[in-house]
């Protein structure tokens, strides 16, 4: 599985911003497919993840209420919607898919800078 992500670029605060995820290869209902994000000086983190099967959706919680995860099935691809957007939401985002074995696929960033 490869995965592209796309979508980043520059906004002011309170803007917004979509992101796309697009798998290569077949995805099955147990992987997990989400985002994480890298800010400068600090730790990649959890931003949200849904699970390809269904509905469910998952968050951290400083961006519950502002961003929001889909899928579009029949064109492979993942998306964060990204609304009110802060300056602290500036962080390069990844793409990320895991198998249910643990396997961990990550596709290359995409930058979000958000200005005040």
């Amino acid at each position: 599985v490869q995965l592209q992500a796309s979508g980043g670029g520059s906004v002011q605060a309170g803007g917004s911003l979509r992101l796309s995820c697009a798998a290569s290869g077949r995805l099955y209902s147990s992987h997990l497919v989400g985002w994480f994000r890298q800010a400068p000086g600090k730790e990649r983190e959890f931003v949200a993840a849904t699970r390809w099967s269904d509905s469910r959706t998952y968050y951290a919680d400083n961006v519950r209420g502002r961003f929001t995860i889909s899928k579009d099935k029949p064109e492979n691809t993942v998306y964060l919607q990204m609304n009110s957007l802060k300056p602290e939401d500036t962080a390069v985002y990844y793409c990320r898919l895991e198998r249910p074995s643990g396997m961990v696929y990550w596709g290359k960033g995409t930058l979000v800078t958000v200005s005040s």
